[in-house]
Formats: C-alpha cells, sequence, structure tokens
C-alpha cells in the first residue's frame, strides 16, 4: 500500500475541531452497526468534501481505523485539494475492472486513515456506483476498518448518492 501525503486544513481552529468531535462523538454512539457512512449535500459547494474529510480526520484521530472513499466520480476535487500527487489510482478503476483494491488504496500520514481517490471520471457513474462490484467493494473492506465514510456527489443535482445510500448503514 503505498502511502500519500495529505494536504490539511488549519488544524488550530479550536471551534472547527471542537464541532468535528462532537461529530464524532456522535457517531461513536449511533451503535456498532453504523460502521458506513455516506455524505453528501444537495448542491455543489456546500462543504460535504471537507466534512468528509474531517470526520475521518477525527475518527482516525480517536484511534479508529478509517478509510474515506472519494465516490464523486463525476467532478471530484479531491486529489487536486488535498494531494501533489499525479496518477493516482481510483474508485472509477476498481469498479470497472482495471486495477485492484490493493493498487487504490493509500495510506495517509494520519495513522488509521487510508484513502481511495475517484480515479478517472468514468461516463457512466451511476452505472459504476450501482454495480454489484460497489457493494462487493463495500463487504470487502467492511471487516478491515472500523468506518468507512464515503463523499458522494450532490444529490440534488445526481442520483449516484441516493443510489450508494442503499448499501451504507448511514
Amino acid at each position: 500500500m503505498k502511502t500519500i501525503e495529505l494536504n490539511w486544513g488549519d488544524p488550530n481552529n479550536y471551534f472547527v475541531r471542537e464541532a468535528f468531535n462532537t461529530l464524532r462523538t456522535n457517531i461513536l454512539f449511533s451503535g456498532k452497526s453504523v460502521k458506513t457512512i455516506l455524505i453528501t449535500s444537495c448542491m455543489a459547494h456546500e462543504g460535504k468534501t471537507t466534512v468528509s474529510f474531517e470526520m475521518a480526520r477525527s475518527l482516525a484521530e480517536s484511534n479508529k481505523k478509517v478509510l474515506l472513499i472519494d465516490a464523486d466520480l463525476r467532478k471530484s476535487v479531491t486529489v487536486s485539494r488535498y494531494t501533489k500527487e499525479r496518477g493516482i489510482n481510483g474508485l472509477s478503476q476498481i469498479l470497472s475492472g482495471q486495477v485492484g483494491l490493493d493498487q487504490s488504496v493509500y495510506r495517509t500520514q494520519l495513522a488509521g486513515m487510508d484513502v481511495i481517490f475517484a480515479g478517472p471520471f468514468p461516463p457512466n457513474p451511476a452505472e459504476l456506483v450501482g454495480s454489484p462490484t460497489f457493494k462487493e467493494l463495500l463487504d470487502c473492506v467492511r471487516d478491515a476498518y472500523d468506518f468507512i465514510i464515503i463523499d458522494a456527489p450532490p444529490l440534488g443535482l445526481v442520483i449516484d448518492a441516493a443510489v450508494m445510500a442503499s448499501v451504507c448503514d448511514g
């Protein structure tokens, strides 16, 4: 598994950190059956990617093993916002059978937090995330992680998040 360096925002903003700590605590008290959490919004630019990354970060900082999946296969900004790496494999390549899971999971500098980036934009994102392969992927990683955070595209614009929600716990 390749390690990748993520560029985080300001870690010293007390109020932001405290808000994510509160969200983390609420998730931890939601029961052991809630492991796969999909995060979406109504429209673009409402902060769902920031919430996804910060939630994964907060859970990892509390000694949980977390996999963050960037499932916005239409307009992901994750690679350009959080890393300077190029040639990154991702979810679209896993779901289309081009690469294996072992070639697409990246360890971060934060112990306990791994990431699967979106990958190249496919012509058929709803079909890929609605395929049995997406559910098989979640089933495959479920036992290896305490939490799987899925950053999905906005629900008000495309159907992808609703399709993925059917195989998530929360």
